[in-house]
């Protein structure tokens, strides 16, 4: 869903006011059949003979999503990775509004990336008391990422999502998890570029 959303996007872009499966099929890469197969999963979007409403379908989509409502986001570690989650500007855009960097780093504080403050990780339980948190995305290093991760389950945090180096395993299964592992899509880019060359 989130790849259909985003050719949905640009297709409202470019003035797109409806397209068929098969044009849809054609700028994706993937099958007719497989678009209506993965839209009638939730309740069917198009007509036959007319295709699908672009702006209709982009809504709908987003509501899957739940991009329908603001997440605000908080960034541990407030390294490289960090300041770049910060500075995206297509987040806000979403719905995905970044409220605040923490990191441990002395020298950072008082900082900030695209008007976000960058505090101390040890401010984090009183920004929390002040502040709607409803995901925290990692940057740190991996050593640190479960002890801060049950931390912050204990503040209402509903999702984390991880770029720290390993499968962090909670204490409350009722947190949603996302895993990001940056090194193992470049070496799935290997492993094709390997493939393409026989």
């Amino acid at each position: 869903m989130p790849r259909y959303y985003r050719y949905l996007g640009d297709l409202l872009d470019e003035g797109v006011e409806r397209i068929s499966s098969n044009e849809l099929s054609e700028k994706m890469k993937v099958t007719a059949s497989q678009i209506r197969q993965d839209l009638n999963n939730f309740g069917g979007f198009g007509q036959q003979g007319y295709g699908y409403n672009v702006q209709y379908l982009y809504d709908e989509i987003g509501k899957i999503l739940g991009l329908e409502e603001q997440h605000n986001i908080i960034v541990i570690g407030a390294g490289n990775l960090g300041q770049a989650l910060a500075n995206y500007s297509k987040f806000q855009k979403l719905g995905f509004m970044i409220i605040g960097l923490f990191d441990i780093n002395p020298a950072l504080k008082g900082e900030s990336q695209s008007g976000v403050p960058i505090m101390m990780l040890d401010e984090l339980e009183d920004f929390a008391s002040k502040h709607k948190i409803d995901i925290a995305a990692f940057t740190m290093p991996k050593y640190t990422a479960d002890t801060i991760a049950n931390r912050l389950v204990g503040l209402g945090i509903r999702a984390i999502w991880n770029f720290a180096h390993l499968d962090l395993d909670l204490v409350d299964k009722n947190v949603v998890v996302e895993n990001v592992h940056l090194s193992d899509s470049l070496m799935q880019l290997s492993y094709n570029m390997l493939q393409s060359q026989d």
